[in-house]
């Protein structure tokens, strides 16, 4: 299908490009570039990755450079299966806010998800729960979905806190989210232990945690809309370990940093999630 906002209009909300069929939950592979590829290297990039995969009604697929890739990228992909996101935004709609970015800016450039509190923006950069929670109403309000990121540390799953600590992430970072918008919320459970260290969790670890995610969904918008909402894995899925992890029943796609850049993998990994939709 064409993309919506350059080829259909910008009134037209990026917000239902994926909420079709949404019972059966469509998987959705993002790719997290984080710190890499000039504008040059994505297109090359795009370019295979999008000759690769065609259109496939069975997976979606959203690519997150850099903001200095974001407009070259997006030209990239116009008229492909691929959509844009981006890896960051500010809460604020403008001000003295150097070197940020807001969500009004984002939609210029046709972009339509963005990464919200990944782990790296809460640990590195010092983002707290209550900011995350603004990033997701500003995304929401300018039309963006937000992929809110939710995990703990290895000393916390260590010390028996993973269901606490992805409780108040999940609860606080969706404060205040009407049920009328919870079908535009995408969560990516990230087990902060895993992430770059070549660490994973088993499938059924994972399951676990995304089936909580789903209970508390299900406990703050109602078992309809906690039922159409996307948990995304994000915890090094990779061409070895995809087919396990995307056969749980509430892992519906991920959130893929590493094997993002490079096509072969990241190609390979949205087969998987095609496969485990048409298996």
């Amino acid at each position: 299908p064409p993309r919506r906002g350059r080829s259909l209009g910008l009134k037209l909300s990026p917000l239902t490009i994926y909420t079709t069929n949404m019972s059966k939950r469509t998987p959705l592979i993002a790719g997290n570039w984080k710190m890499n590829k000039t504008a040059t290297d994505g297109i090359e990039l795009v370019k295979a990755i999008s000759a690769a995969v065609g259109i496939d009604p069975n997976v979606n697929i959203v690519l997150c450079p850099p903001f200095t890739a974001l407009s070259a990228v997006g030209a990239a992909i116009e008229g492909s299966h691929l959509a844009l996101g981006a890896q960051n935004l500010h809460d604020k709609t403008n001000g003295a806010f150097t070197g940020e970015i807001s969500a009004s800016m984002l939609r210029d450039l046709h972009v339509t998800h963005v990464i919200i509190g990944h782990s790296e923006r809460r640990s590195i950069f010092g983002e707290d729960d209550a900011f995350v929670n603004r990033k997701v109403h500003a995304a929401l309000g300018a039309t963006l979905r937000p992929i809110l990121c939710v995990g703990e540390l290895l000393a916390e799953r260590e010390a028996n806190q993973t269901m606490e600590v992805v409780r108040r992430q999940v609860e606080k970072g969706l404060e205040g989210v009407p049920a009328a918008k919870a079908d535009h919320v995408i969560i990516a459970y990230e087990p902060v232990w895993a992430i770059g260290t070549g660490k994973t969790a088993t499938p059924a670890m994972a399951q676990e945690v995304h089936a909580f995610i789903r209970k508390l969904l299900t406990q703050q918008f109602g078992a309809e809309s906690a039922a159409r909402i996307l948990i995304l894995y994000g915890g090094s899925m990779k061409p070895d370990n995809a087919d396990a992890l995307l056969a749980e029943q509430d892992i519906d796609g991920g959130l893929i940093g590493g094997a993002s850049l490079e096509a072969k993998s990241f190609v390979e990994l949205v087969r998987s999630a095609s496969k485990s939709v048409a298996g």
